[in-house]
């Protein structure tokens, strides 16, 4: 996973740009590409590579240059990559001053890439990023463990969304494809000094990471976790970022307090708890729906004396506290007007997130189905297209993660198809019509 992406190719493909690229990337063995004496900067803004070079690490700190080998790649359990064991993490914090939000879910199935002529089979993590309660990115993600403990990053699908619909796809790559190699994201056992690239396709996609401290200890969502890693993470602009894994989370934070900051609120099952949902959290649930569907001051009094009686009765992530009060506080200025749609959706997540300790992802994610069917029938009838063609997006990605659970998924299928040719066309009117339908068979699915 790689959080607050730095994409930096605009206006070209991957394919087409790592053509240009191949004289100074190499070859696409697995791992390797040949020394070359410059990695050239690109700018941010225009992508193009400058005459400067990255202030790269010596070949001889790199331990991400032997071939590996996979003869059981969708198990990873590298205890600071376990990409196969962690069902769901959300994160949160800030970026470019708003609030960001991400859910990076294990999907079912696996998807062949080939490395050196040798299908490999990968697990497939799917990233949603949101700022401000919107959608923000998209990526699936392909993994895979090598035998020796290590794992290899073998690309991305990316899709980055502006009001709602896809602006461009860049930061797409596949190892095998246009010289890119597949990348080592976690060595098998890091130390300090090791410096390995998760990313490795220069002037398209590329980092090199470089770690600076192992065996910490951090504070996770719900006590102290040991054996964490920090690093410091080199991009194509020539910037630097600080990165915190931790065993049972895998990525933990990217960034620092007071800046662009991204942090685990929580994971499961890492942080899950046996026992029924709480019911302080379950009322506090009802109150936020309620809120969700009609803001005004008398839902907005009742979720604030719900949030208030649940805090207290429970232990609540620092992270998600702080969001939780941000988001319900926006939600109290905002009275009962347009301005309210934003704070309500983004509190109605966060207690999503927090039913997580308790309930079963699929259990959970079938009320993001609601929620989502909820701001799109909001959003549809505010006159919003771009807002409500983002509902759709969030509605297709939780899809995507339980469709496989519905006993019939038939008539959702059938909903998202039209709602998607809705949204494509900008048919605000059609997707206001379609919306209480997808909601009454999202009821059926929960109820079966």
């Amino acid at each position: 996973m790689n959080t607050h992406r730095r994409t930096l190719l605009t206006g070209a493909s991957v394919t087409a740009a790592a053509l240009l690229a191949g004289a100074c990337s190499g070859g696409g063995t697995a791992g390797k590409t040949e020394p070359s004496a410059c990695v050239r900067v690109v700018d941010e803004t225009t992508g193009r590579a400058g005459s400067s070079c990255l202030p790269t690490a010596p070949e001889k700190d790199r331990v991400d240059l032997t071939e590996p080998r996979f003869t059981h790649p969708t198990r990873i359990t590298n205890p600071l990559h376990p990409t196969s064991e962690v069902t769901q993490t959300i994160m949160g914090g800030q970026v470019d001053g708003k609030p960001f939000r991400t859910e990076v879910s294990l999907l079912p199935g696996t998807k062949t890439i080939e490395v050196n002529g040798n299908p490999v089979q990968a697990r497939i993590s799917q990233y949603a990023a949101f700022s401000d309660g919107r959608i923000n990115e998209v990526a699936l993600d392909w993994y895979a463990q090598a035998d020796d403990g290590s794992v290899w990053y073998l690309g991305e699908d990316v899709f980055n969304y502006e009001n709602g619909v896809v602006a461009d796809t860049d930061g797409t790559w596949q190892a095998g494809h246009g010289n890119a190699p597949a990348a080592m994201i976690m060595p098998a056992v890091p130390k300090k000094g090791d410096v390995y690239r998760p990313e490795n396709l220069p002037e398209i996609v590329f980092e090199e990471v470089t770690v600076q401290a192992v065996a910490q200890i951090v504070d996770g969502p719900y006590g102290r976790v040991k054996g964490a890693m920090t690093v410091r993470e080199l991009h194509m602009d020539g910037s630097t970022e600080e990165k915190v894994f931790a065993p049972g989370y895998g990525e933990f934070s990217t960034g620092k307090k007071g800046g662009d900051l991204e942090a685990v609120s929580l994971a499961v099952p890492t942080d899950a708890k046996p026992g029924p949902l709480p019911a302080q959290l379950a009322a506090l649930d009802r109150t936020v729906v309620e809120a969700h569907e009609s803001p005004g001051a008398a839902t907005v009094r009742e979720v604030r004396a719900a949030w208030n009686a649940y805090r207290v009765s429970d232990a609540v992530p620092d992270l998600l506290e702080r969001q939780m009060e941000r988001d319900l506080t926006a939600l109290e200025k905002a009275g009962d007007g347009e301005q309210a749609a934003g704070p309500a959706l983004r509190v109605a997540q966060n207690v999503t997130d927090l039913r997580l300790r308790y309930e079963p992802v699929p259990t959970v994610d079938l009320d993001r189905l609601a929620l989502w069917s909820r701001q799109l029938r909001i959003d549809a009838k505010a006159g919003n297209e771009g807002a409500a063609a983002g509902d759709v997006t969030g509605l297709e990605l939780v899809w995507e993660r339980v469709r496989h659970e519905a006993q019939d998924p038939a008539s959702v299928d059938t909903d998202l198809r039209k709602l998607r040719v809705a949204a494509d066309g900008k048919d605000r009117a059609e997707m206001q019509s379609l919306a209480p339908e997808l909601a009454q068979h999202i009821e059926e699915l929960k109820g079966s």
